[in-house]
């Protein structure tokens, strides 16, 4: 009975772990197709741009939403719903500011911070139970000081605009492929 419960556990975490990696994999590409978006669209067309600005926020309530109900529920996920709730609000912030476009940096430099140190958090959460974590505590905290970079460039005197936001995203797609990488390899190796 309790190898039955255990390995019941085992194949729970396992199959959480495969739903995880899954998840993974679908922010990066989802992040490398607005990255792309951005540097070509977007940068050609102004209302493209704002677009997409206004997308990627509300792209990530989204995924923090499927992910937290993969992953039990929002009620055992709190940072995630707070998350959704950060991101949410942050992506009608930037659709209301959109005529001054440096104050749209500066929003997208608080929700960097605040998604940041969600994600951070998240992560940490995880990594009794899944492992290879590292890369999105990585993020997490490299969006938070990220945030604090957007605030300050968005009180220069230059523009900003959509490709300004771009590299941020990539970053992010890279430590979304790391951690796929990290959960499909390591399955492997207990495999």
């Amino acid at each position: 009975m309790a190898s039955q419960v255990l390995s019941n556990g085992s194949a729970a975490v396992a199959g959480g772990s495969n739903a995880l990696r899954d998840y993974y994999y679908l922010r990066a590409g989802v992040s490398a197709a607005w990255v792309t978006a951005a540097f070509t669209a977007g940068k050609a067309s102004p209302p493209v741009g704002a677009a997409l600005l206004v997308a990627y926020p509300a792209w990530d309530a989204l995924a923090n939403w499927i992910d937290a109900r993969r992953s039990g529920g929002l009620a055992r996920n709190p940072s995630q719903l707070f998350n959704v709730g950060v991101s949410g609000v942050t992506a009608l912030a930037v659709a209301a500011t959109l005529g001054d476009m440096n104050t749209v940096l500066a929003v997208f430099g608080a929700w960097a911070i605040l998604a940041g140190l969600l994600q951070l958090a998240t992560g940490v959460r995880r990594w009794t139970s899944y492992g290879a974590q590292w890369a999105m505590i990585l993020s997490g905290a490299q969006s938070a000081l990220a945030g604090g970079f957007f605030i300050k460039q968005s009180l220069g005197a230059v523009p900003a605009g959509v490709t300004d936001v771009a590299p941020y995203a990539a970053v992010g797609a890279f430590y979304f492929l790391v951690s796929a990488l990290l959960l499909t390899f390591r399955r492997r190796a207990v495999a």
